[in-house]
């Protein structure tokens, strides 16, 4: 650990990293003591540049942390987190022997047992695994996904690194804690070994691909349980094009407009009608099929919204379509999430002068980036909490921007995202919301009901006279609102047996 603490400190020496404000010699007599020693470094290089350089040296798990805090554009400047966002996960691959004898540890059996044929060279490889081509016994084609060999330890030391310097900063530093570095080293930690488990990541891919069973729009590639363990994982072979190849797609001749509109219907529904989506839709995992729908590979990363997520989500997007400002302020104190002392309209004037300017563009004039930026300057200023569960959403949301981008520059992505948005508030109020929930809690209370004669009579039972009038007038009072309760479920009772005669016969 000593030597990996001695070459993490020379390659940030090396780019400068000494500069940066997270650094506890950024502002003090050190930093030019340590300008004066290494008088011979070559600092030309923007310091986002620098950053993003010191940590692809570094190697695979730094990059990947790089990556997850690129998406925290709530704690870094514009410039350190574009750059970061440039890191990608291309590592050379790991031996193929070492591949083949993880399987084989695996499963108990060797190559030829398990796969009918097995191609030593590897398709793809990342910081975390890498990928083979096979073919199963029956002849069905596979994508076998290997976790890399050692990475356990590797990880563990340095994470333990990064959280040992995450406390020094705040210790010698205070400025630091408002970049809560602790909190960021514990969040990228989740994240990474949420990827150390790929029966994980197949039961991630097994819900996705349930969720969009027959669309027109997306497609999963199936698991293949009986080949899957913690650290090996075999699933469908998919073919297609990589999304990234746009002139290769225009010549097969893909609507390219209306793959970039699916895009984003695809977000949108696994955001708000499914609360579970893919968190990791840069170009890289995606491909397109030869009937034109995308392909999503790579499971590792997923983000989960509940109820009251999404509802605050469609309301605030919904708000923004509608430049209804003072909603989203009004949103955001109800939500709890800025100080209940907050002046509704001071907090709505902020938002106006950050999303106005951004409306009635194509999405090429359009930096998602900046506009994020300069929400979460305006959040710091009214104390606004971020929450933890919006990151991977954010993060989300500037792939589809990029995607978006290099698909057609001229979509408008309000335009797109307003109807579905629109109909999925329809969807989650009004008579239709009240009937599903109501169908949902049917056979709740078909349990319930019935036992509420036999709880009554228990509950008046166990009554005791009373000789006092104050207790008496209680007893009266309980029985009254007992009374109303049984009333009231008789009623409810009712209401769902026509609507269950309605489903049955009235259609």
């Amino acid at each position: 650990m000593l030597l990996r603490l001695a070459k993490i400190l020379l390659v940030a020496f090396r780019f400068g990293l000494e500069e940066f404000p997270l650094s506890a010699v950024a502002n003090s007599r050190w930093r030019g003591w340590i300008n004066t020693l290494l008088f011979f470094r070559r600092l030309d290089a923007p310091r986002g540049v620098r950053l993003r350089q010191a940590l692809e040296t570094l190697g695979p798990i730094f990059v990947k942390f790089g990556q997850v805090l690129s998406t925290r554009r709530d704690l870094l400047p514009t410039d350190i987190a574009d750059e970061l966002a440039k890191l990608q996960d291309q590592v050379p691959p790991f031996p193929s022997a070492a591949a083949v004898a993880e399987i084989e540890h695996a499963f108990g059996q060797s190559i030829d047992q398990i796969f009918q044929t097995f191609e030593r060279e590897p398709v793809a490889s990342a910081s975390i695994a890498q990928v083979h081509f096979a073919t199963l016994h029956d002849g069905t084609e596979a994508a076998v996904k290997i976790l890399r060999p050692g990475i356990l330890p590797v990880i563990m030391n340095d994470l333990a690194l990064m959280r040992t310097a995450a406390t020094l900063v705040e210790r010698v530093w205070a400025d630091a804690r408002r970049f809560k570095p602790r909190e960021v080293i514990a969040e990228f930690a989740k994240h990474l070994f949420d990827e150390l488990d790929l029966m994980r990541e197949a039961a991630s891919a097994s819900q996705l691909r349930r969720n969009f069973a027959g669309s027109p729009l997306l497609v999963v590639p199936e698991i293949y349980w009986d080949y899957c363990t913690s650290n090996v994982m075999t699933m469908q072979r998919m073919a297609g094009t990589p999304i990234s190849h746009i002139e290769e797609l225009r010549a097969q001749g893909v609507d390219i407009p209306r793959l970039a509109r699916a895009g984003v219907e695809i977000f949108f529904a696994q955001v708000f009608r499914d609360g579970f989506f893919h968190a990791d839709m840069h170009p890289g995992n995606i491909f397109v099929a030869d009937d034109s729908r995308y392909i999503a590979l790579d499971f590792g990363i997923m983000g989960t919204l509940n109820d009251a997520d999404k509802s605050y989500l469609a309301q605030n997007f919904l708000a923004f379509f509608q430049r209804d400002y003072k909603r989203v302020a009004q949103a955001h104190v109800e939500a709890g999430w800025v100080p209940p002392g907050t002046r509704v309209d001071e907090f709505e004037a902020a938002i106006r002068a950050v999303c106005e300017p951004i409306f009635d563009r194509p999405i090429k004039e359009i930096s998602f980036g900046k506009v994020l930026m300069r929400l979460f300057q305006t959040a710091r200023r009214f104390n606004l909490e971020v929450q933890p569960q919006l990151v991977l959403l954010q993060k989300t949301l500037l792939n589809i921007e990029g995607l978006g981008r290099q698909l057609d520059p001229e979509l408008d992505l309000w335009k797109t995202a307003k109807p579905y948005l629109e109909r999925w508030m329809s969807e989650q109020i009004g008579w239709k919301a009240l009937t599903r929930s109501v169908e949902a809690e049917a056979s709740r209370w078909a349990v319930i009901l019935p036992q509420l004669p036999r709880l009554l009579h228990k509950a008046l039972s166990g009554e005791r006279a009373f000789n006092d009038e104050r207790a008496l007038r209680e007893l009266e009072d309980r029985l009254r609102s007992k009374t109303r309760a049984l009333r009231f479920a008789w009623l409810l009772v009712i209401a769902i047996g026509g609507w269950t005669l309605y489903q049955q016969f009235g259609r």
